[in-house]
């Protein structure tokens, strides 16, 4: 016996769902069905196959009890009417309260069994005096759910800016993350009024083709790069992802849009200078400290420079000594040290 996906509630939870009997049933649908929260009407999406098992993550369980006959439409579009007289008693249940957290919307369970009160705040509420008035204006289970702005816009939003209805209130059962990231790599417009959804938020639209951007991007050679094409020497200046193209400099200084297959080699990045990692020249790579005479080789030179200042008087410092202003065994300050004050031990 088959079982079924089926997507019921206000939030739009998809569970698989198992038939009573053997009836069948197509897309699209309209069902009556009891689930973890009671007696639910719902709508037939596809047959519960591996393959779309596989999609789901945390399914809900249940049983598809029949199809949604005349009765049932009529008792739907009224507890559909009065879902705004529930709201307004519920916001003003809260307001008295005075507790501090955002009615956003109210859930009448088809059978009766509960009622679902969605609600933003910013830190954890203590609601039980409320749920206790609640249930006594409602005379039902009453559920307290806290959501976020996403959610938010779950439960109201209509259309996008695409002029179709937004995707977390249509075929999207979970909301990914969407990074800033995402909408740089595609060179979207990063003017958040044009790259936000009616959540506020990034366009959960933003994740859709990225996969296929950051694989596209790994075949193209980096922003940079001196390659070899097929039309000489060139430097990679940009990437057309989707085009799967690269606009270069060639050596004349032109500027062309090639396939990413006209690159024939990538070269490797020279160092500093024009040179390769780990060369540079000789005085580069000979310590700092063999340009300063130090221990025998000072007072070498001090005894050959003696003679030449034997008609100086013990008391004027010779300025050829390389140890001017310093003791015997004292490391003397070279001009740049005198210029920049005393050194730390």
């Amino acid at each position: 016996m088959p079982k079924y996906v089926v997507r019921h509630g206000s939030m739009r939870t998809l569970g698989i769902f198992a038939p009573r009997g053997n009836e069948a049933f197509v897309r699209g649908t309209r069902v009556i069905a009891r689930t973890t929260r009671g007696l639910e009407t719902g709508e037939v999406l596809c047959e519960a196959t591996p393959e779309a098992i596989e999609q789901l993550q945390d399914p809900d369980n249940g049983q598809i009890l029949r199809s949604m006959s005349a009765d049932d439409e009529k008792e739907f579009f009224r507890i559909a009417g009065r879902r705004q007289a529930d709201y307004d008693l519920c916001d003003a249940q809260i307001r008295q309260s005075g507790l501090p957290m955002k009615l956003i919307d109210v859930e009448r369970i088809f059978g009766g069994e509960r009622i679902i009160v969605f609600y933003l705040a910013e830190n954890r509420v203590d609601f039980r005096d409320l749920v206790k008035s609640l249930a006594g204006e409602f005379q039902t289970r009453i559920e307290m759910r806290q959501i976020g702005v996403r959610d938010e816009a779950k439960l109201l939003a209509d259309y996008g800016d695409c002029g179709k209805p937004v995707c977390c209130n249509t075929h999207l059962s979970e909301m990914p993350p969407v990074s800033m990231k995402m909408a740089k790599l595609q060179k979207a417009t990063l003017d958040p009024n044009k790259i936000s959804g009616r959540c506020g938020r990034l366009k959960c639209c933003l994740r859709y083709e990225y996969d296929t951007y950051e694989e596209y991007q790994q075949q193209l050679p980096p922003i940079g790069a001196d390659v070899v094409t097929s039309k000489g020497r060139a430097r990679v200046l940009a990437h057309e992802i989707l085009a799967r193209q690269v606009l270069v400099s060639m050596e004349d200084n032109r500027r062309i849009l090639i396939d990413a297959a006209e690159v024939l080699t990538v070269l490797p990045r020279a160092g500093r200078g024009g040179r390769s990692e780990g060369e540079g020249t000789q005085s580069e790579r000979e310590p700092r400290s063999q340009g300063r005479p130090r221990g025998r080789e000072r007072d070498s030179r001090r005894e050959s420079g003696g003679e030449a200042n034997a008609g100086q008087t013990g008391n004027e410092p010779d300025q050829n000594d390389p140890e001017i202003g310093g003791e015997s065994g004292d490391d003397p300050l070279d001009a740049g040290d005198a210029a920049r004050g005393p050194r730390e031990a």
